[in-house]
């Protein structure tokens, strides 16, 4: 299955000077296959060093000499590791320490050999002040689960081709935006991890889609026992178990238990942060560039790590997913799942920046879902259902704020009215360019 950022991949192993890579991301959003494909695609022969199944392997890197880690692996494995012709993937690095200290030195004296390194609990070994890390010396990149237009050229390719097409004045017939949304109705209850994906295409089952969430999910939970060194086992579980139900709501500790102390999930929640398995949304004032530089972090909404398993992990009524407004499910708290995933899946993927939003403590209700920053500008926006939806927040920010344009994700097709942006869900990928388009008709 073709992901996006495979090209990237192929920058990188094509630029003059490369760094050695990590690639980053929760478990199961498919970093191996990813990795492996490549490897196979792009080089002669490509050399897996996995830890977790070779602990033995570990012994090869405990010199931090290149040269020397490499002739053991050859001995080892049985097989030449040629610079410029072979990938070098050391997958479930955080078993060996060691192994991730020695990038630095892959860097300084063996920079024509091609290595990436990747692993579902890496990034407690990057968080571990026991360990030097090679800063400045390794690249990162950061592997999401599938965007909706991944999802959609594994289905429907030509669909795909004609949504890169989209403009303002050339937008899609009436036919074609129901089809687009029945498609987004598939991909909130499928989501974006590789094997529910795979699992649809091989079944067309829906109910087979569910037994593969809930297997993701076990898997998950019980990934927590290895977490529990650093928190305790049972506030990591209470958190996991309480976000499905949390999500879009600003986060209050008492309704993930009012018997325990925020101090005591505080760390907890950064831990499954870390992981990948939720994703904080933090308030940002929003009162100039960088964005980042206003967040106030004691005000955050969780996201969970993937619709398709939010859905399955929030039992959402299978009636009301059929029928009802696709803005209405679950209290709106799917869509704003959806557009939140699709703004991480299409940001720089070099990047980990927390999503934002927005909101006015001199008014009770004034909130916008989404603020970012498009060109230098910082654009608002909503998630709203059906034709009717009030947008008082959206336009209070554009009038406080002197902003020119507001951006409306909703069910609606492609207008721009009244300095609002109408996107429909199945272009939120399109975010961007669409909405430079709209400033510039406004100008």
């Amino acid at each position: 299955m073709k992901r996006k950022l495979e090209e990237e991949l192929i920058k990188w192993k094509n630029k003059a000077e490369h760094l050695p890579l990590l690639l980053r991301g929760a478990r199961q959003v498919g970093k191996s296959y990813l990795i492996e494909h490549f490897g196979k695609t792009h080089f002669e022969n490509i050399i897996k060093v996995d830890f977790e199944k070779r602990p033995d392997l570990s012994r090869c890197f405990i010199n931090r000499d290149p040269e020397e880690i490499i002739k053991k692996l050859e001995l080892f494995l049985g097989t030449k590791i040629i610079p410029g012709k072979t990938l070098l993937f050391l997958d479930e690095i955080q078993e060996c320490p060691d192994a991730l200290i020695s990038l630095r030195y892959f860097k300084e004296l063996m920079k024509d050999l091609h290595v990436i390194a990747a692993g579902s609990l890496m990034e407690f070994l990057l968080n571990n002040d026991k360990y030097s890390f090679p800063v400045g010396r390794v690249e990162f990149l950061y592997l999401r689960p599938f965007s909706f237009e991944e999802f959609l050229e594994e289905f429907s390719p030509i669909a795909l081709e004609r949504l890169q097409s989209i403009t303002l004045k050339n937008t899609f017939s009436d036919i074609e935006h129901l089809e687009l949304l029945k498609w987004i109705r598939k991909y909130f209850f499928i989501g974006g991890m590789p094997d529910a994906i795979s699992t649809y295409k091989s079944t067309n089952s829906f109910l087979e889609c569910q037994k593969v969430h809930r297997r993701i999910l076990q898997a998950y939970e019980s990934d927590l026992g290895k977490y529990s060194k650093h928190v305790e086992h049972k506030y990591l579980q209470m958190i996991f178990l309480k976000v499905p139900s949390l999500v879009g709501q600003i986060l209050k500790y008492t309704n993930i238990d009012k018997e325990t102390r925020s101090r005591d999930l505080k760390p907890a929640i950064h831990l499954l942060t870390s992981a990948g398995l939720i994703l904080p949304v933090f308030a940002t004032t929003a009162s100039g560039l960088p964005l980042h530089a206003h967040i106030q972090d004691h005000r955050f909404k969780l996201m969970f790590l993937d619709i398709g398993l939010l859905q399955t992990a929030s039992q959402v009524d299978a009636q009301d997913f059929f029928e009802k407004d696709i803005l209405q499910i679950n209290a709106g708290a799917l869509a704003e799942q959806f557009v939140g995933q699709e703004i991480l899946a299409n940001d720089s993927p070099d990047q980990n920046r927390a999503l934002l939003f927005w909101e006015n403590k001199k008014s009770a209700n004034a909130e916008v879902d989404f603020v970012k920053t498009i060109d230098s500008k910082i654009i608002a926006i909503e998630v709203k259902a059906g034709a009717t939806g009030k947008l008082r927040s959206l336009h209070s920010f554009l009038k406080l704020k002197n902003f020119p344009i507001g951006v409306r994700i909703s069910e609606n097709v492609l207008s721009l009215y009244d300095h609002i942006l109408s996107i429909p869900l199945y272009l939120t990928a399109h975010l961007d360019r669409l909405t430079m388009a709209g400033l510039k008709k406004i100008k």
